[in-house]
This record gives structure tokens, C-alpha cells and sequence, in this order.
């Protein structure tokens, strides 16, 4: 207790950080007209327990300030207390549950010190903490004193309404309650809206329980009757304020409004108070007239169901609402927000946000700032056209300044608009649509014609007939390239290449195309049959010298420009319309889909071509330099290098991009009608086009193509916008802020349509699209010099859903640091998250910075199945012969590390559905450097540019995804006879001394016949997940081991094969009788010269409170020297993505998977495989611990012959894999660990545990549903170890000196030395524990994070706590930053960051 008491006076420190989750309460500070810092108006935001402040027009957060703890706020009410333009002051009332509290918000203008912009300096006073309420606060309003006594306008009294149907009036002056009135309807209400500015004029509306609201407000109580004048009543309510101590005030009913079917979410009165609105769980929003002119009545009014106006639209309950003077806004479940007029059309709908849908909207008449916020963090800012309103309010000058420029308007091509009635194949139409820039359309018809529609200022179009290929021949495609011209540099010039139906090619150019476009030559030849040719294309790399034509059988021609041809452009054009000797025909690639290719790249420095077909294959041919110097002159014809089939399931691909990433390797990213962007990598050692990411875009279901961010690096996976359609619109998406930045109607993607982006395209993009026999053109074009815009969003984007599990991504900030402990990159923290709707997203923190600064989706699992658990692996741990002692070994759960020069860093999350993703870290040097280079001091002035680059260039790329066939089972019932494990004792494996080169099946080890005994196998999930890397000695692979449980109380030991993506079985741990909800795992060093240079030992908890111990040391060990005899790379198979369900690669994979596998020789089983597991890339085994597995593989190409040759016997002899596998049984169980379930569970070193002893001591912290922790503390010995005498809580009964074997080695034992509990550490079940040997934290649903430090004999002592803002926290991690310094990341209902400074000596 003295060092207890020691601690306690020394200098540690426990701060909550910023809150990251729901945004629960909207408001707008509204700045004296004409200030200096912003014509727009402030926000205020309430999240979790803090308010944050924004400048919406800069899109800069100000300031953060902390309000409650533990209390979500619900509401946000400012009103203006100064109206000094120099320093306004407002008074804001923030409410929370049962809380209260009113601040002074003052705001002075000042300019930097270093620039002459105006910099905003916010202080947020705290004026009065209300007592607690007995119910909750719905509402707060502000009066004045000028109605009250005449005088000044200053804020006077705040009145209060509670859930209990009844409001109190604060006395601000006094701190004390002046009114206190309960309607007598004594009802629970869900909503309650007030209005008023004086006690008079109050308003009252309460939505009840009963699917009703009913409108009520005060009177005076006094000895006259009821029909005293309205100045006598004001007039009394003055005295009862301000002079009569006795204040008696009646009810009296203004409406009952009934017509809703569902509960009463929200109530918002209109800015006089004549009406009244209502949103309800019955989806739907009434507009209620409020009549304030008929007589009082003191008696419950009778029922009206008679509403102004019903508003149906939205999908899901609606949460909030608006109502102005001139439109309605509405925000609901289905995260989406409706603009409605006065009339109730609806005039807007978008949907951006996600997960559990938009809480709050909030609308500023006067600037026309909608802003909304939901459940996914996300607070969006949208400029609504005044053209929506039905009373124009144009009295902000600042509204016409920022108005963007948007032009609609429909032309029709010459010859087509004389043209009535019905049409046939001879009929004049618009075939083709090409931008050449913001004001100029290329337009290609039915009967041959050409034409540049060139826009002017003014909307008006000026059409040019450029060519006339042939008459009644219609032109099937085209295609546009602009070059810098070769005369002028400040001019440019289009290239147009277009094919026709008789299968002609003719190249057109046209320069001065900015002062008057000419045609400066034009040229044709053959290049195919009659209707054989159906596409051209140019590839801007390679220049306008070179032309691609395709045919519908997968040909693709290549062909070249004469330098003639070239050289001839000085003739006109009627002496230069050349015949065949135009061009030339280089060479003929054949695609091996024979299916028609749609898009493509090339380039000759990388010598290589990348295409797309029509089938959603990837074709890739060899582009040779000897084409381009026209050293070869016949005509070359060129089968594919390689390919990958499927890569957008059955849906066509639409874009190719290739760009180098490194010496001998290229990237290759495509798009395609399936929604997903695809990632490609091809290796020219392998020759091999391997799959690498895919990003999902839920909102388009065909993506066109993707538009890089210019200021990026040319890394694909930077892409900022997806460009494409859903249904019949056409949508720009902003993949970054997941927010749309355009959508326009159209009909759809097969019509002619063309589109043009500039440098932002949120303010600068053009779209045409053919109907009717109208061009219509929608062009929206701010010049980079005139451009004024707002943000579009203020807060981050995060889950919209509960998380469940988290984990640091710390290893990459860490190593280039090591000198300097107290640097940036120590302090820096990238954080994984796991959440209920299947997404895993990066999160990066900074406590320099606005802490949270920016999150970007990895990805999401497999039909959005909800991610369990999720786990970072970064170490690599070596199986050598070699042994060696442990002084140089660290502290944590992976005790060591061995740098190798291919060092893998993984990502593991598990969930739902029994998916397991595995995700891939890249540019991990890259990220280090831009780490190293972070502007800390531009981050204290608010510039996080630096930080951003740095967070952007952490990447994570999916790796592989693993999922069991759908009519297979992990659920297993062993029919042979179990060995009863003794709880508490030794329980060792069975057949533990396997020799390292003998087969399972002849050994001691026993292999069970397992059947399926569950029908509810599609409700099964995995629930927890532990994995370590192991390299073997005498072989460059690297194996990731993952331990994994499910929901049906089954663990699978499972090994992924890198850098070949190759799944094995390992080892099945023995069945428990109740699932298992956390896993961990600790890699001991064995001190005695033996084989084994470590011990892997996996600690699991269950739902029926038992701590069990597994040894998995031999089943590794053998599976890795079974893996020195194989060679991968003859079943490495490239042609895997996961199945995303849109297109055939989801669907069809389920069809075709059955149970097609009889017991075979595992040589038929290679040679003849069901193509669904090799799309799957499930691969499974039929021997025991996997090292002798059972590939399948149906790649067409591939030689399967050698791969039965390379196996092992056993596997030869092998029977199903899905009828036989090793089970693995534990060492150790703690029975009575837990009165209930094990929730959490972590494992560590002790830190200076054993001082006179020379060996690591490891502690098993663990937390669960009884309110308890338990600590169990062990240490690995030889057998000829001599203890020292010491105290210990293991009675002899409970094994005080437990030896157990550890592995093969029989000189190395496990020695359980003591265990305890501590019996209601947290309030509620503890969720989350993390420890390093000196401190623990844990934190569980009472809301508590709690700081524990170790003491002598191994003693936990509770040294602090922590409130947090975090509802029904799910997961906790931590890691050690500089020195004593901790970061501890709480997830649940949002995510917060706990730092804890501890006393260097500790």
C-alpha cells in the first residue's frame, strides 16, 4: 500500500481526447450582418459529450470544448446576448439527458501574425450548471427582458422542457426556478418544441406516446375570470415574474393533433407560429395550422386528425425536420435528406451519408445553408439554388458572390431536327458525343456527318460540318485526342478518329481549335469488313501517331500514321483525303475470349497493353519498342502475355489506367458495369497479372471511369472521383468524402452521352446525353480564378454503425523514430475499426493536430457481413534450430521480432457469415518518409496538408479473402471416444512427441471422422482472432498463422501462404462447450538448446467464464517442414477477387459450389476441381495440421500434373479433407475464471516480475460479464529450473508449481504461478482490458475507463478512471507512445482516444 500511496502523489495524468461517433445536435450562430470573418453563419455541433465549433464558410473546426462527461448531448440553443460587430457574444444553452448548462460564447476578430487574414478567437464561458432534472430535457428557449419590463434586450430567463410533459422557467438572474408547470396530460413524450420570446406568447408542443401532439401554453392564474384582455394577462405575467414570490400559472389547450401512426420523433414550429410540424416513425411529415385567435380552454381539447399537409417520400422513420417560410426539409433512417415546397412536391433528394441515417438538419434562410449530420460523424454543408424557394430571399449579398453557374440547355444537329415522325436504320440521328473541352461537343450522326457544336458565353451554339465520310453510311464509333500544336505553344489540336459501318477508319485533324476551329486534314482507309468494325481508339500515351481498331471477335489492330501522311497536312483538304496509304497496319493482337474489347491502355516505355472486354476479362499483350521505330516491317501478330478472367465478373469493363510502381512491375487499374474499381498488379519476373483491391461504389452500379486527385501521387489507388450511372442518372462520387458531387438525369448509360471534368469537379464538369433527338447539355463551369466554394464537408466521414472491435496500426510510425522517443511519428496513430454493417476503415490520429483528422474506408467484407474482430500482425518470428537467451527481448504479447528485408505487415478482421479478409500494408517506407517530413509547426496553425499526405500514403490493399463452402460445416461431433480435459490441470496433447518427419497418420495423434450436426450454419459467425507470421529456415516463404473461433464453439488453426495467397486447414482445437469471445496468443522462447527456438501458445475465453491454454508449437513446426518440400508456385492462382454479389463472380460462385468432390486418389481431386472453390480461393486440406494439403486448382493453362507429384505421401492417401483433421487438445483450463462470460482477454509480459530470476513472466489479464477481472500470471522454465521461494495464491490443490510440457522439447515448461480476481472493477461487464505488465487499462458498459498499475506479488491497483463519451463501449486497445506515455482508443458508438502520462519511475 505505501507504493500505492506513492504513486498517488506523483505526476501522471488520465485526459479524455475528442470523440469521434454520432452527431446529435445541429445549431447556427448567426453573425451581426456584415461581419469581417464570414458572411455565413457559425455552427455548433454537439457530439458525444463536446460541442464543436465550425467556420462553414473556411470549413475549419475553431474550437472543441467539453460539456458534459458521460452525458450525450441532444440539443444545442444560441441567441445572439451583444450585438457589437467587434466581439458579438451569444448565449448558448447545451442539454444533455437530465442536464442543463448555459455558456457565454464570445468572439473576437483579430489578424495572424504572420499573414493579414482575419483569424477568429472563440472563449466559451460557463455561466450557470442547472441541478438535475428528474426527467429528461426536450427543449430549451431563451426570453427577453425587454418584453418583460422595457428594457434592454438582454437574456433574462431559459425555459426548460422535460419528457415529463412540463416546462420550468430559470431564473438566470437568480439561479433559481421561477415557473414550474405540468400539463395536466402526464404522458412520456419522445419530442417537445417550444416557442416564444416572452412568457405570453409561449408555445408549447408535445409529441406523447400516443402518436399524438398536443399544443398548449400558459396562462396567469388569477382571481378574474379567464377572459381578461390580453394586456391585462401580459401584464400579470410581468408582476408574477419579477415582484410576485407566489406564481400560480394554468394550462390551457390551444390542439390535439392526431394522424400519425408511429411515435413522434421530432416537432419544428414555423418562424411566426401559425404552424406546426411533425415527423413520426410512420415515415411521414405533417404540417399542422396552429390557430392562436379562438377562445382558451382549460379542458382537453377533442381530437384533430386534420392536417394542412402529409409529406410521403422517405423509406425509413424520418428523425428531423424544418420548417421555413418558403420550403421544408426532412432527414431520415434511410439516410437521405428531402427538400419539399410549400406545396409538398418534393423538390430534392440526396443521399450521402450512411449506416443508421441523419439525425439532425439544420437551415439558414438567409445564406441558403442546409447542413446535415447523421450516425456516421459526417456533418455535410449543401448551397441550395434559390430557384427551390417559392419566396426568393436574395437580401444576403454573399448568397449572389458564391451562387454557382449552372447552365441547362438542348440543340439539335443540322438535318436532324427537319426529321419527324418514325425512325429506321436509314434515319439521321446522333450516333456519337465527345468533349473536346468545357465549350466545345463533337458530334457524330447515322448518315455519315461530323460536327463541332462550339458554346458561347451567352448559351448559344455554333454548329461547323467538319466531314462527310459517305453517304448513307452511318458512323459506329469515335474517338479524341488533344496535342499540343506543333506550331504554336499556346495552341492545341484534336485528333478525331471515327469508323464507320463499312468498315472504314478516317482520322480528321483540327487546329486553332480556342480562336476558329479548321480541319486541317483528314484522311481514310480500310480497316476491316462490313459491320465488322466497333471500335476506335487512341492511347494517350503512345500519341496521336498510332490508332487501335476492334472487332466484335476480340481482334485488336494497331495501326500507324505515315510520316507522309503527316507531312502533307500543308494540301487542303479536298487534295489530301488519302485511300489506304494513310496508314499502316502494324500488328494484331488476339484476345484468347475472342469477346469484344471496350477499352484499353498502352504504353511503349513500359512496353505493354492492357484491355478490357466486353465479358469483364483482362487481356494483357507485349507492346515491343521495335513497333513504335518501325524496324519490323510485316505485320506482327501477338497472342496474350496474360490475362485474368473475370476481373468485373459477366459486366464489361468501361476503363483500363497503367502506371509504374517499380522497376519491373506495374499497376493496372479498371473499372467496370459492376460498380467496383478494380487493382491489378503485374510482375514482369512471373509474368503473372495479379488481383490486388477493390473499392465498391454502392451508389453507382456502372462506373465509366475514375478521375485522379491532380495533387496526389500517381499512385491508381488515389483516385478521387467515380464517374458513371445508376438506373437512368448520371453521378459524379466523390470516393474520398463518400458525397455526390453531381447527378443528373439521363436514361440511362446506353444512350450517347459524353463527359468533361476539370480541375475540381465539383465546381467545373460538362455532361450531354442524347434524347428525344435533342442534345441536352448540362455544363457547370467556374474558372479556377472566379471560384468560390464552400466545403461540402465539415467533420469526417465515419461508421454509421456500431463498431466491435479495433486495433493500432502502430509498427510504421514506430521504426525510423526509435532515436527520438518524444517524436511526431511516436505520437502519430493510424487505428483499424471494425464495424456491424462489414466495413474496416483507417483512422489516423494526431494530438498536435484536431486529433481525428481524416479516415478512409479499406473496404468491406462479403455481402456486408459485420466484422467480429480484428488484429494487426507485424512480426515475424523464425523457426531455426539456433537457440538464444532473452535479454534483449521487449515487452508485449509478441515477445520478439527478426527484421527481414520481406516483412510482411497484415491486417486480419473476421465477422459474420464466417469471413475472414485479410488486408496487406503497402508503401510502408513511403509512409515512414512522408512521417518524417510532417510540418508539425503548420499543424499547430492548423494546416494539416502534411498530415493528410502522410495518412494517405499508409495504404492497406486487400490481401485475400477466405470463406467456406456453403454447404460445408466447421461445426463438428467427434465420434471417437474424448479424452475428459481435468479443469485446472495438466491436459497436454496428445502424441506430443511427433518426430518432425513422420507422417500424423502413423503416429499417436488421433484423427476423428466429423459430420455436420447443426441446420443453422448460415447464422454462424466468427467471434475472435489471433495470428502471428512464422518464416521457415530453409525456405523464402512466409506463413501467416491464424487462429480462429466461431459461434458454434469450434476454434480452426489456419495458415495463409505468402506472398501466394494459399489457404491451408492446419489443426481443429478440440470443441469447447461454449464459444469462444476472445483469443490471444504469446510466442515463448525456449531457453534449452532444442529444435524449437520458440513455443506458440494460443489463450482463449469463453462464454462460460473458463480461461483455456492451447499448444500449437509442434502442429507449426511440422506444417512448416512439411512447406520446405512443396513448391507453390505450381498452384499459385493470380484469377481470385472476393465475391462482391454484383455480377457473376457473387451469384454464380453459390450455384456452382456443391458437393462435386468423391473420396479420389487427391491426384484426380488436383486434375479435376469445382471452379467455384478456385474462385473462392478456399483451399483445404486433407491430413493433419495441414502440412499436407489438398490443392485444388482449375486455372486452364496451368500444369496440374507436377502439383500431385510435389506432395507429400500422406496427402496421396488422403481421404476428403472435409471427413479428417487434427485435433489439438488444451494444456491448461481455468474453470472458475469468470462467474460468466469472458469478454476481453489480453496477454503480456511482466515487467520486472521475476528481478532474481532470469526468465520472462507473462500475466493473463482478463475482463467479462460478472463486473470482474481476472489476472493469472505464468512463466516458462526448464525442467532443472530451482524457484525461488516466493509467495504465491495457488494453493497445492490448484497446482501451486504447475509444470506443464510446452512442446516437443521437453526441457522447457510452462509454471503457473498465481492467479486472482478482482470482484466488481467495473460497474457494468467489462468490455475491454489491455496491459503491459506495469498498467492496465479496462473499460466496460458503465462508460469507465480504468487505470490499474501492478504491484509487488503481481497485484493490480486501481489508480484512476475516466468518464467517457463513448455509449456501450464494445472494444479497447492501447500502445505505449514515448516513455510512460499511453494512447487508449475506446470503440463502440463512435470511437475516443484516452492519452495517460505515467511517472517515469513507475
Amino acid at each position: 500500500m505505501a507504493m500505492a500511496e506513492e504513486l498517488k502523489n506523483r505526476s501522471w495524468s488520465l485526459k479524455s481526447g475528442d470523440y469521434v461517433g454520432e452527431i446529435s445536435a445541429l445549431c447556427f450562430i448567426r453573425l451581426p450582418h456584415h461581419h469581417r470573418l464570414s458572411p455565413f453563419p457559425l455552427l455548433l455541433a454537439g457530439t458525444g459529450s463536446q460541442i464543436l465549433l465550425y467556420n462553414v464558410e473556411a470549413g475549419k473546426q475553431l474550437r472543441s470544448f467539453n460539456v458534459f462527461e458521460g452525458i450525450r448531448i441532444h440539443g444545442i440553443t444560441c441567441v445572439p446576448n451583444c450585438c457589437d460587430s467587434s466581439m458579438p457574444k451569444f448565449e448558448v444553452a447545451v442539454f444533455g439527458e437530465k442536464k442543463l448548462k448555459l455558456f457565454e460564447l464570445n468572439l473576437r476578430v483579430e489578424v495572424g501574425c504572420d499573414d493579414e487574414q482575419l483569424r477568429m478567437c472563440t472563449e466559451l464561458v460557463l455561466v450557470h450548471s442547472l441541478p438535475r432534472f428528474s426527467h429528461w430535457v426536450l427543449d430549451v428557449c431563451f426570453l427577453k427582458e425587454d418584453y418583460l419590463c422595457s428594457g434592454n434586450e438582454s437574456i433574462s430567463h431559459v425555459v426548460i422542457g422535460l419528457g415529463d410533459n412540463s416546462i420550468c422557467v430559470w431564473d438566470i438572474s437568480t439561479s433559481s426556478v421561477a415557473v414550474e408547470v405540468r400539463c395536466p396530460e402526464r404522458t412520456l413524450l419522445y419530442a417537445m418544441r417550444l416557442w416564444g420570446e416572452n412568457l405570453n406568447d409561449l408555445c408549447v408542443a408535445s409529441g406523447t406516446v400516443y402518436n399524438e401532439v398536443i399544443v398548449w401554453k400558459l396562462n396567469p392564474q388569477r382571481h378574474a375570470s379567464l377572459s381578461a384582455s390580453p394586456e391585462e394577462d401580459f401584464n400579470y405575467v410581468s408582476r408574477s415574474l419579477y415582484e410576485s414570490q407566489d406564481k400560480n400559472y394554468k394550462v390551457v389547450y390551444l390542439s390535439r393533433l392526431a394522424g400519425h401512426e408511429g411515435s413522434i420523433f421530432r416537432l419544428a414550429w414555423s418562424s411566426d407560429g401559425s404552424k406546426l410540424m411533425s415527423v413520426s416513425d410512420d415515415r411521414s411529415a405533417r404540417i399542422w395550422t396552429i390557430s392562436k385567435e379562438k377562445e382558451y380552454s382549460a379542458d382537453p381539447l377533442p381530437t384533430s386528425k386534420s392536417s394542412a399537409l402529409i409529406l410521403f417520400g422517405h423509406n425509413a422513420r424520418v428523425w428531423d425536420c424544418y420548417l421555413s417560410d418558403s420550403l421544408i426539409v426532412t432527414a431520415g433512417e434511410d439516410c437521405t435528406f428531402r427538400v419539399w415546397g410549400m406545396d409538398g412536391c418534393q423538390l430534392m433528394m440526396i443521399k450521402e451519408h450512411v449506416g443508421r441515417g441523419i439525425w439532425r438538419c439544420a437551415y439558414d434562410p438567409s445564406s441558403l445553408l442546409l447542413v446535415t449530420a447523421g450516425f456516421d460523424s459526417a456533418i455535410k454543408v449543401h448551397l441550395l439554388d434559390s430557384s427551390l424557394l417559392t419566396i426568393s430571399n436574395k437580401q444576403n449579398v454573399a448568397v449572389e458572390e458564391i451562387k454557382e453557374k449552372k447552365e441547362i440547355f438542348t440543340t439539335s444537329a443540322p438535318n436532324i431536327s427537319d426529321q419527324l415522325g418514325f425512325m429506321n436504320s436509314k434515319s439521321e440521328y446522333v450516333r456519337c458525343l465527345r468533349f473536346a473541352r468545357e465549350d466545345m461537343l463533337y458530334v457524330a450522326t447515322n448518315q455519315g456527318y461530323l460536327h463541332l457544336a462550339k458554346f458561347s458565353e451567352a448559351g448559344n451554339i455554333e454548329w461547323t460540318e467538319l466531314v462527310h465520310t459517305s453517304k448513307k453510311v452511318p458512323i459506329i464509333c469515335m474517338d479524341l485526342i488533344s496535342v499540343s500544336s506543333a506550331n504554336r505553344s499556346t495552341d492545341v489540336e484534336d485528333w478525331i478518329v471515327i469508323g464507320d459501318g463499312k468498315g472504314n477508319v478516317t482520322v480528321v485533324q483540327v487546329v486553332d481549335v480556342i480562336q476558329a476551329p479548321t480541319v486541317n486534314f483528314t484522311f481514310t482507309w480500310s480497316a476491316g469488313m462490313e459491320r465488322q468494325l466497333l471500335g476506335t481508339y487512341w492511347s494517350k500515351c503512345m500519341g496521336c501517331r498510332y490508332i487501335f481498331s476492334a472487332d466484335p471477335r476480340g481482334i485488336l489492330k494497331l495501326w500507324r500514321i505515315n510520316d507522309q501522311t503527316r507531312k502533307d497536312r500543308a494540301l487542303s483538304v479536298c487534295d489530301q483525303t488519302l485511300k489506304d496509304n494513310g496508314a499502316s497496319l502494324v500488328a494484331q493482337f488476339t484476345s484468347c475470349f475472342r469477346t469484344r474489347i471496350l477499352c484499353l491502355d498502352a504504353s511503349f516505355d513500359d512496353e505493354v497493353l492492357v484491355c478490357g472486354d466486353q465479358r469483364g476479362n483482362l487481356i494483357m499483350f507485349t507492346l515491343s519498342n521495335d513497333l513504335q521505330t518501325g524496324s519490323i516491317d510485316q505485320v506482327v501478330n501477338i497472342s496474350p502475355l496474360s490475362y485474368f478472367k473475370g476481373a468485373h465478373g459477366i459486366s464489361s469493363v468501361t476503363s483500363i489506367s497503367v502506371c509504374r510502381s517499380t522497376f519491373n512491375q506495374l499497376d493496372i487499374c479498371s473499372t467496370g458495369g459492376d460498380g467496383c474499381i478494380c487493382y491489378f498488379k503485374y510482375d514482369g519476373d512471373l509474368r503473372s497479372l495479379e488481383f490486388t483491391g477493390m473499392k465498391q461504389v454502392k451508389e453507382l452500379s456502372l462506373i465509366q471511369s475514375v478521375s485522379a486527385d491532380l495533387n496526389s501521387t500517381d499512385d491508381l489507388a488515389c483516385s478521387k472521383y467515380a464517374i458513371g450511372f445508376t438506373s437512368t442518372d448520371y453521378i459524379i462520387w466523390n470516393l474520398l468524402s463518400e458525397m455526390k458531387v453531381l447527378q443528373i438525369s439521363c436514361g440511362g448509360w446506353r444512350r450517347p452521352h459524353s463527359y468533361y471534368l476539370g480541375t475540381s469537379p465539383e465546381s467545373q464538369n460538362c455532361f450531354a446525353f442524347v434524347k428525344d433527338h435533342l442534345i441536352h447539355i448540362h455544363r457547370h463551369w467556374i474558372p479556377d480564378n472566379d471560384r468560390k466554394r464552400l466545403p461540402r464537408i465539415l467533420h469526417m466521414q465515419y461508421h454509421g454503425r456500431e463498431m466491435h472491435c479495433l486495433c493500432f496500426v502502430s509498427d510504421t510510425s514506430q521504426r525510423y523514430s526509435k532515436e527520438n522517443s518524444n517524436s511526431f511519428g511516436n505520437r502519430f496513430s493510424c487505428i483499424a475499426t471494425g464495424c456491424e454493417d462489414g466495413t474496416v476503415r483507417l483512422t489516423g490520429y494526431a494530438p498536435d493536430s484536431v486529433n481525428w483528422f481524416a479516415s478512409k474506408l479499406l473496404g468491406e467484407h462479403v455481402g456486408g457481413s459485420a466484422v467480429r474482430s480484428i488484429c494487426f500482425v507485424s512480426k515475424v518470428y523464425n523457426t531455426t534450430t539456433e537457440h538464444s537467451m532473452v535479454s534483449n527481448l521487449g515487452h508485449g504479447s509478441d515477445t520478439s521480432s527478426d527484421g527481414t528485408n520481406d516483412q510482411f505487415f497484415l491486417l486480419i478482421s473476421v465477422g459474420a457469415k464466417r469471413v475472414l479478409t485479410s488486408w496487406l500494408l503497402q508503401n510502408r517506407m513511403l509512409s515512414n518518409m512522408a512521417l518524417a517530413n510532417v510540418d508539425q509547426e503548420g499543424i499547430r496553425k492548423g494546416d494539416n496538408s502534411s498530415l493528410l499526405r502522410a495518412f494517405s500514403s499508409m495504404a492497406f490493399q486487400w490481401l485475400s479473402t477466405d470463406m467456406p463452402s456453403k454447404f460445408s460445416s466447421t461445426r463438428k461431433s467427434l465420434e471417437s471416444t474424448k479424452t475428459n480435459i481435468r479443469r485446472g490441470e495438466d491436459t497436454s496433447n496428445v502424441g506430443s512427441g511427433l518426430s518432425s518427419g513422420s507422417s500424423i497418420l502413423e503416429n499417436n495423434q488421433k484423427v476423428s471422422k466429423f459430420c455436420t450436426t447443426d441446420d443453422n450454419e448460415n447464422d454462424w459467425r466468427y467471434l475472435a482472432v489471433t495470428a502471428f507470421l512464422v518464416k521457415g529456415v530453409d525456405t523464402r516463404l512466409t506463413v501467416c498463422f491464424i487462429v480462429i473461433s466461431c459461434s458454434d464453439t469450434t476454434l480452426m488453426l489456419r495458415a495463409l501462404l505468402l506472398p501466394y495467397r494459399l489457404w491451408f486447414d492446419v489443426a481443429v482445437l478440440v470443441p469447447q462447450p461454449s464459444p469462444v469471445l476472445a483469443l490471444k496468443h504469446v510466442i515463448l522462447p525456449n531457453y534449452s538448446p532444442c529444435e524449437y527456438k520458440y513455443s506458440y501458445v494460443v489463450v482463449s475465453g469463453s462464454t462460460d467464464g473458463s480461461i483455456t491454454f492451447w499448444d500449437l508449437t509442434e502442429n507449426i513446426h511440422f506444417f512448416m517442414q512439411q512447406l520446405s518440400k512443396f513448391q507453390p508456385e505450381k498452384f499459385i492462382e493470380c484469377q481470385k477477387r472476393p465475391k462482391t454479389g454484383r455480377g457473376s463472380q457473387g451469384g454464380r460462385w453459390w450455384r456452382t459450389l456443391s458437393n462435386q468432390t468423391s473420396k479420389k486418389d487427391s491426384k484426380d481431386t488436383i486434375s479435376k476441381t469445382d471452379e467455384g472453390e478456385a474462385l473462392n480461393g478456399h483451399q483445404d486440406n486433407s491430413t493433419a495440421n495441414g502440412a499436407s494439403p489438398n490443392f485444388r486448382h482449375d486455372h486452364a493453362n496451368m500444369e496440374t500434373s507436377s502439383a500431385a507429384d510435389a506432395l507429400p505421401e500422406s496427402a496421396a492417401d488422403a481421404d476428403d479433407s472435409s471427413k479428417e483433421v487434427c485435433e489439438i487438445k488444451p494444456f491448461y483450463v481455468v474453470s472458475d475464471a469468470h462467474q460468466s462470460g469472458v469478454n476481453c482477454l489480453h496477454v503480456s509480459t511482466m515487467r520486472d516480475f521475476h528481478q532474481s530470476e532470469p526468465v520472462l513472466s507473462y500475466c493473463v489479464l482478463t475482463g467479462g460479464d460478472d463486473q470482474a477481472l481476472h489476472c493469472l500470471t505464468f512463466d516458462s522454465v526448464t525442467n532443472d529450473f530451482s524457484p525461488t521461494k516466493r509467495n504465491s495464491d495457488l494453493t497445492e490443490s490448484e497446482n501451486r508449481w504447475k509444470l506443464s510440457p510446452c512442446a516437443a522439447c521437453k526441457g522447457s515448461r510452462i509454471r503457473f504461478l498465481s492467479r486472482y480476481t478482482i470482484a466488481s472493477a467495473h460497474g457494468s461487464a467489462v468490455k475491454g482490458v489491455w496491459t503491459d505488465g506495469a498498467w492496465a487499462f479496462t473499460t466496460g458498459l458503465d462508460q469507465r475507463v480504468r487505470c490499474w498499475h501492478f504491484e509487488e506479488q503481481s497485484k493490480l491497483t486501481e489508480h484512476s478512471h475516466l468518464i467517457i463519451s463513448v455509449p456501450e463501449p464494445e472494444a479497447l486497445d492501447a500502445r505505449a507512445c514515448s516513455g510512460n506515455e499511453y494512447q487508449i482508443a475506446v470503440a463502440g458508438r463512435g470511437m475516443q482516444m484516452i492519452t495517460f502520462s505515467a511517472p517515469c519511475e513507475s
